[in-house]
């Protein structure tokens, strides 16, 4: 029996003269049982548009009707040129509705909430820290419910007020950068960044012991990563070890910076197949032979040494080792000091090694903490006389005005030589 309460379609008889009353047709998402084609473009239609919103006027966009709802859904959010920032109890809980209406999110930056307020401990927390601040911060729980987002790119841990092991942090299947700084109580280990298997770019900057890790556990990352900085507080640069050549074969790294870390190696391993697309930028930590800062104990090691630097830096890019500077450690044989002198201005020995460019001419020179330079020892042959000569000359220049103490000096001098030169030096200065 009908519906009494529904409204009948009216349809009068094909061969009779009666009007019939037509019904209002109404659009379906299926025709004869397949997908009404026309609805479906229209839905990728709104999902284009929407990749082109920034994540709140897509959130605020959803709630016209189901359609631009499940289009919210099925958005692929890409990375905008403002970041969506976590930084207030507000946003906080929008990005908690997000994992569930808007789940292709593609980047997220966590940063401080409000004033005493913070997000719970994790697992292993530091005890002090939680004892400290149980009565009298307010806490808000970091919801797992981020690890939907499993189109997450690019995350971002900026002074977040974490403490303790987060695991569901590390687990994004094709997040390509990752960003943590200034974490302090954030413990996590290389190890999890597994759970990372398409990691481009790693940028990891603490002034904290919470982050530990080889770096052989990045090989996990060789056919993906492209740039590393790994940056820690001198004090704890231990926590982070390795050998740098671990990464040598990585096709895709063109960045390294490693130069807090306590690392160890030596760049007289680096062959030319190694680190074949790196540019310009190498920083190793002075625990590596040859590395920025690094010690030698006798005078002698320099030359091999410098030889390796140029042979790399002939190979790849000539402003590789630009910045890098050596030292005489204080325990050399080879080192001594001028208090056998009764004069307090006399300049320090040169044993401090600087790498020079002028122009497109690389060499290196030994100086002292006062910039006093001896001759510098060229690697390359002198620019033509062209346009790019002049300039060169006029760079020299500049640099020549420091060439004054050691003038003829292509090492440091010896004790001995190095007593006259600072007699002779106070005899000008008082004449």
């Amino acid at each position: 029996m009908p519906n009494p309460k529904k409204k009948q379609r009216l349809v009068g008889p094909a061969d009779s003269g009666t009007a019939a009353t037509a019904a209002p047709l109404r659009r379906s998402r299926r025709i004869n049982g397949k997908p009404n084609a026309t609805i479906a473009q229209a839905d990728v239609v709104v999902e284009h548009i929407f990749g082109y919103l920034p994540p709140e006027d897509i959130m605020r966009s959803r709630r016209v009707c189901k359609r631009w709802k499940d289009a919210a859904k099925n958005t692929i959010v890409p990375i905008p040129t403002t970041r969506f920032e976590v930084d207030t109890v507000l946003k906080y809980s929008a990005m908690a509705a997000m994992s569930t209406a808007m789940p292709n999110l593609a980047q997220i930056t966590i940063r401080p909430l409000e004033y005493r307020i913070r997000y719970s401990n994790g697992e292993e927390p530091n005890q002090s820290l939680a004892a400290n601040t149980i009565n009298r911060i307010t806490f808000v729980t970091l919801p797992e419910t981020i690890s939907r987002f499993r189109k997450l790119r690019v995350l971002e841990l900026d002074n977040a007020p974490l403490n303790g092991r987060y695991p569901f942090l590390f687990d994004f299947p094709i997040l390509e950068s990752l960003v943590i700084n200034n974490c302090y109580y954030l413990k996590w280990d290389l190890e999890m960044l597994r759970g990372m298997p398409l990691l481009k770019t790693l940028c990891a900057v603490c002034n904290g012991k919470a982050m530990t890790g080889n770096i052989k556990s990045l090989r996990a990352l060789k056919n993906t990563l492209e740039k590393v900085t790994i940056v820690i507080e001198s004090r704890h640069s231990a926590n982070v070890v390795g050998n740098f050549m671990d990464l040598a074969d990585f096709p895709r790294l063109k960045q390294l910076d490693l130069g807090s870390t306590s690392v160890t190696g030596d760049i007289r391993d680096i062959e030319e197949q190694d680190f074949s697309v790196l540019k310009g930028h190498l920083n190793l930590p002075k625990t590596v032979v040859g590395g920025d800062n690094y010690k030698f104990l006798r005078i002698s090691e320099v030359s091999e040494l410098v030889a390796a630097v140029d042979r790399i830096r002939k190979q790849r890019d000539a402003t590789m080792f630009e910045h890098y500077s050596w030292s005489l450690a204080n325990d050399s044989p080879d080192m001594y000091s001028m208090d056998h002198l009764d004069a307090i201005d006399y300049p320090p020995p040169p044993f401090t090694i600087q790498f020079i460019r002028r122009s497109s001419r690389f060499g290196w020179c030994w100086k002292n903490i006062c910039n006093n330079c001896c001759e510098v020892n060229w690697l390359d042959p002198e620019p033509d006389r062209t346009s790019d000569y002049e300039r060169y000359t006029q760079e020299l220049v500049s640099f020549g005005v420091n060439i004054n103490l050691f003038k003829g000096y292509h090492q440091p001098p010896t004790q001995e030589e190095y007593r006259n030169l600072c007699e002779e030096h106070h005899e000008r200065r008082l004449g």
